[in-house]
């Protein structure tokens, strides 16, 4: 017959939790543990944690990887919840059993030498700083524990580091633009068509669905399509006015797959930055454009060809505060003419209309 255990100890599915009320407050949880002993002395401890926040306010020490769990689990909802969990990943490793009361930026350097010694851009190490810098904010104003408290006093100070290395964008030139497409595979090179006349990021690109598209009645020329907050970086619904080249890549799609506009071999893609796009601007000679720099190169053209700072905005899905969804036929016509003014600029004796054109001939 097994020794007694302490009162308020229960055993479920082998492991042994916790049910008693201390000093007025009910506990409840988990001690994680399959061994009488080590329950009692987490139990104990317990106990001695809520008399000291009872009667001296002595908040329980809780480490980092307990208040990382705690946020992963608020915040599914969050688009980049995956992303977070990438960075806590890496973040637990060298903090993780760090009370949330000790971690600053002493705490941090292990973290940065390490991700400086293994390439990764300051840009993304501060992505790390920026979550942890969330998470104590959080434990100190949002948090609180059964005895009203919040897990943390006082948020140290989490700096982020000066992004010297940060890339800068790289707008193509016109002549990069056709040495560029001329490499890509069709299915690559229709997709960054439509994103240097349009200003759409990569997953709105590869997600764009035929029943996002709008039916605007008049002028009928006119095509829009409205991708959904979800994939939008600032969390808006993006507006995206096609003009006559995106148009044209719009209605060379049509048909090709039943719910997405741009398919490869007739399944959607999950990302244009893949190696077919990497070996053919390795073969152009422009090694160091990124997928984004389509987006860049839109805006850089739109401002060159003199369109206003708000139609810029409205086009490239910056947030500005308008409800861009909800734009009259009237205001539709003079965003789909600003957004022509791209196709009308010429570079060494072409346009881009009669690239288009010609590429199109081509697959023909």
């Amino acid at each position: 017959m097994g020794r007694k255990h302490t009162p308020g100890l229960f055993k479920r599915n082998e492991i042994w939790h916790i049910e008693k009320r201390i000093r007025g407050h009910r506990l409840r949880e988990s001690t994680g543990t399959k061994s009488l002993i080590e329950a009692e002395r987490y139990l104990s401890k317990r106990i001695e944690e809520i008399r000291e926040a009872t009667i001296y306010g002595v908040r329980p020490k809780r480490n980092f990887r307990s208040a990382a769990t705690k946020f992963l689990m608020e915040n599914q909802h969050k688009r980049s919840i995956q992303d977070d969990a990438g960075r806590l990943k890496v973040l637990v490793t060298f903090i993780g059993d760090f009370s949330l009361d000790t971690i600053h930026m002493g705490v941090m350097q292990p973290f940065i030498d390490a991700r400086r010694k293994a390439g990764i851009k300051t840009r993304t190490i501060n992505h790390g700083l920026q979550i942890v810098r969330r998470i104590l904010n959080l434990a100190t104003s949002d948090w609180m524990d059964e005895l009203g408290l919040t897990w943390l006093a006082n948020a140290p100070k989490i700096k982020l580091l000066p992004e010297h290395d940060l890339r800068k964008p790289y707008p193509l030139s016109w002549e990069e633009q056709k040495r560029l497409f001329e490499e890509l595979p069709r299915h690559l090179e229709r997709m960054a068509l439509f994103a240097v006349n349009t200003g759409c990021r990569d997953q709105e690109i590869c997600q764009l669905r035929w029943d996002w598209e709008i039916k605007i009645p008049e002028p009928a020329e006119l095509r829009v399509f409205i991708v959904p907050s979800t994939l939008v970086k600032n969390g808006d619904d993006r507006l995206v006015v096609c003009n006559t080249i995106a148009q044209s890549v719009i209605e060379s799609e049509r048909g090709k797959h039943p719910t997405h506009v741009f398919n490869f071999r007739g399944k959607s893609m999950g990302r244009m930055l893949s190696s077919g796009w990497r070996s053919a601007r390795k073969r152009a000679g422009l090694d160091c454009v990124r997928v984004h720099d389509l987006k860049h190169t839109f805006g850089r053209r739109l401002r060159a060809a003199a369109v206003s700072f708000e139609d810029r905005q409205d086009l490239l899905g910056h947030r500005s505060g308008r409800i861009t969804t909800h734009y009259s036929s009237a205001e539709l016509q003079m965003l789909y003419q600003a957004a022509n003014k791209v196709c009308e600029q010429q570079h060494s004796g072409f346009t881009l209309t009669e690239l288009c054109h010609s590429r199109h001939n081509q697959d023909l």
